[in-house]
């Protein structure tokens, strides 16, 4: 009976186990009212903000020089310092250099390109490595249908906020003993304030009027039930903001369905949940290749193109730029420079309704420097 009365209710269970999380507060218990995330860069002599970039590797470069062809013509400010974050072992663990470390943190902003991780070779992500070393804590990923595009979807605009610190991905294993291993899944109470605060601020900022926690707190009670209790707590402080929750397999089940009751909402949850969902969020508009990403930190923030890098093509001019042409714009809505954001982004949405210049995986013959110039002539 006692087993039984222990997993009735996942905010029961997370009372026992940090009690604190359950409790009720008027005010924050880590972050105040003010914006977490907000940028604050710098600017060159002439007036320009400072961007790190990192082209990344192997069709990295070739889209790199698309946005910078692209903000060039369309006058954004914006200074570009490339960096290289070739990894190195530091103390015995994969470490990103020195100097790039430096500039990220003047800068306060980087776009990225992709970057390629040896499979089973006991090498470190690096973007997991980037991740850590700036305290990236959100994943933002907006899906987006782009019109000329056909997919089974249509009218698709989700977003998707992901924490991204912890969860299954903090790296916590060991063997047991031989043939166990064990997984450990961390949630923080301060971790899941910060990122779901920022999920209903973004929400805010985007117009949107709901925010909905996705989790399995009906299995993980202690660790999804802290995530849950937190995020009640939280949304006590957006009184404009309808929030609600959903289990995970509810959510995949639904949005294949129809996303189209997603398109006003603000999805957030913990970290694998968000890596597997938003993922299968660009399948609904036609794959990575169309999908914006930015992982945002309190100090610093890096957008980047969430493909690989397509050794393959790689130096044959056939790369689609689309992602991280995206990804910049939203770096410029968060520099706060929504007007540059906003003609480029028209300029490209409607080279992709003409169909004219598109590159081979979105149906076309064109180049990447020949799809690049159709958006500058779009501008």
């Amino acid at each position: 009976m006692l087993a039984i009365r222990s997993l009735s209710s996942p905010a029961r269970q997370c009372l026992r186990a940090a009690p604190r999380a359950a409790a009720t507060w008027s005010i924050s218990r880590f972050y105040s009212q003010e914006r977490v995330a907000k940028y604050e860069g710098t600017k060159d002599a002439n007036g320009n903000y400072l961007v790190s970039l990192i082209e990344g590797d192997g069709i990295g470069p070739e889209i790199a020089q698309s946005v910078k062809d692209i903000f060039s013509a369309a006058k954004t400010p914006i200074a570009w310092e490339p960096i290289d974050v070739t990894p190195i072992i530091k103390d015995g663990r994969t470490a990103i250099p020195d100097a790039a470390i430096e500039n990220i943190n003047k800068n306060k902003i980087a776009l990225k390109g992709p970057l390629a991780t040896p499979v089973g070779k006991g090498h470190v992500s690096l973007n997991l490595t980037l991740r850590r070393t700036f305290n990236l804590f959100a994943n933002l990923r907006p899906c987006r249908s782009v019109a000329g595009f056909k997919t089974p979807y249509e009218g698709v605009d989700t977003v998707l906020i992901r924490e991204n610190t912890e969860g299954e991905y903090s790296g916590i294993e060991h063997v047991v003993v031989d043939g166990v291993v064990q997984s450990i899944k961390l949630i923080t109470e301060e971790a899941s304030e910060r990122v779901l605060r920022f999920a209903f601020q973004h929400a805010e900022s985007i117009g949107r009027t709901k925010v909905r926690v996705v989790h399995k707190a009906t299995i993980m009670k202690m660790s999804d039930g802290l995530f849950l209790s937190v995020a009640e707590r939280v949304a006590k402080d957006f009184p404009n903001i309808e929030f609600d929750a959903e289990l995970l397999d509810n959510t995949c089940l639904k949005m294949v369905t129809d996303p189209n009751p997603y398109n006003d909402k603000v999805l957030v949850m913990p970290n694998l949940y968000g890596d597997i969902l938003s993922d299968m969020c660009a399948g609904l508009i036609g794959g990575l290749g169309l999908t914006p990403s930015g992982n945002i930190g309190d100090e610093c923030s890096i957008f980047e193109a969430v493909h690989g890098s397509a050794p393959d093509i790689a130096g044959k001019g056939l790369a689609n730029p689309t992602a991280l042409l995206l990804s910049s714009i939203m770096m410029l809505r968060h520099m706060r420079l929504n007007d540059h954001a906003n003609q480029i982004e028209k300029a490209i949405f409607d080279t992709l309704a003409e169909g004219k210049a598109l590159t081979g995986d979105l149906g076309g013959k064109a180049k990447t420097h020949e799809y690049a110039a159709a958006i500058i002539e779009k501008l």
